[in-house]
């Protein structure tokens, strides 16, 4: 049976991108370049670990945010990371580097040598969508801003 090619489905992709420009923009707040935010993931008992949102670089219509996970093992497993790029006037985010990757395709020919899955863009971003979700719901803010 022949395979069919994989199509770019753009409307998820445009959706889950607006979605997660809208909860980074909910966790970063009024952050300025050089400014970091540490959230501690927590159950009713136990800590999953810590979300590290830095922002890297800022200017009238992006932003870049460094978006980070530490936790009880990395020792053993480096933890996820990614470059976010933050698009204001569409208000949409995207990411833009994963794990010391960089260049996502909309579409990849599956095998491949990197063994992209077909949509890994899309993935990445949905990825970042849950990894924002559980931030939002669950953590608790490590920094707490001083009292003026």
């Amino acid at each position: 049976m022949a395979r069919t090619a994989y199509v770019t489905d753009l409307k998820s992709l445009q959706g889950e991108c607006s979605a997660n420009y809208l909860r980074l923009v909910r966790l970063v707040g009024d952050m300025e370049a050089g400014q970091r935010r540490d959230i501690a993931l927590r159950g009713d008992k136990q800590h999953f670990g810590d979300l590290h949102l830095y922002i890297q670089e800022q200017a009238p219509y992006t932003t870049m945010v460094n978006v980070s996970q530490t936790g009880p093992l990395d020792t053993v497993l480096e933890g996820p990371r990614m470059r976010v790029h933050l698009y204001h006037d569409v208000r949409m985010a995207e990411v833009t580097d994963f794990q010391r990757e960089r260049h996502f395709s909309g579409r990849y020919r599956y095998p491949n040598a990197r063994m992209h899955q077909p949509d890994e863009k899309l993935q990445l971003n949905r990825f970042l969508g849950e990894w924002l979700a559980h931030g939002l719901a669950h953590g608790h803010a490590i920094d707490v801003p001083e009292m003026p």
